[in-house]
């Protein structure tokens, strides 16, 4: 009886123990709101929309991807950061792991101002890769990971329905060069090393007009 007793203690305990936890950890928007109205405004303006291409919208963006690239533009034990950008690592240095988790909720949960598609002649390519990819270049649809309506996945695969088709098409490039590489298992260097200036125009283009 008593050994049952201890035993219900110590679960109970452990529940609790949990949920604090889980408590504590869950990110707080209100406070990321702060840090985006000090840190982030300047370039991706208070509710991630950003107004020039060069800086990408905020708003609306996968959560949890958010914070994982924030994670990327820190230096880690010396180390050099997973996400080479000068003016994001000064940025995010002095934000703590809570910061960060608290600024992605926040521009996760902001209404998305969406950027459209402007080259009616790249569309059609565009939907092809996106849709289908490229199965003789061994391009992946871009839709099996970003989904159909570019809405993106948790963590690892972006929004990018509405965001700026010029910085989609430098990102692509990026990866393409190996300039960035934080991508899970060099995914995007592998597709984007198989793709054309003119193709990557038209898939980000494309994407850009995706709703």
């Amino acid at each position: 009886m008593i050994r049952t007793a201890a035993m219900a203690i110590l679960l109970a305990t452990s529940f609790v123990t949990h949920a604090s936890s889980e408590a504590k950890a869950k990110a707080d928007p209100a406070k990321g709101k702060i840090i985006a109205e000090t840190v982030c405004i300047a370039c991706h303006g208070a509710d991630g929309n950003s107004a020039a291409a060069a800086n990408p919208h905020l708003a609306g963006q996968v959560e949890e991807y958010l914070y994982k690239q924030l994670q990327n533009f820190k230096s880690v034990d010396g180390k050099p950061a997973a996400r080479n950008n000068a003016i994001m690592a000064g940025m995010a240095a002095p934000l703590s792991d809570e910061d960060m988790k608290n600024v992605a909720a926040w521009f996760a949960s902001q209404k998305l101002t969406p950027s459209a598609a402007k080259d009616d002649k790249q569309i059609a390519l565009g939907q092809k890769l996106w849709r289908q990819g490229d199965f003789k270049k061994g391009i992946p649809a871009c839709a099996g990971c970003h989904g159909p309506n570019g809405a993106g996945l948790p963590a690892q695969y972006p929004r990018l329905s509405g965001q700026f088709a010029e910085y989609t098409e430098a990102q692509l490039k990026a990866f393409r060069a190996e300039e960035r590489g934080n991508d899970p298992e060099k995914m995007m260097r592998t597709i984007a090393a198989k793709l054309s200036d003119v193709e990557i125009k038209a898939v980000s283009e494309y994407a850009a007009g995706l709703r």
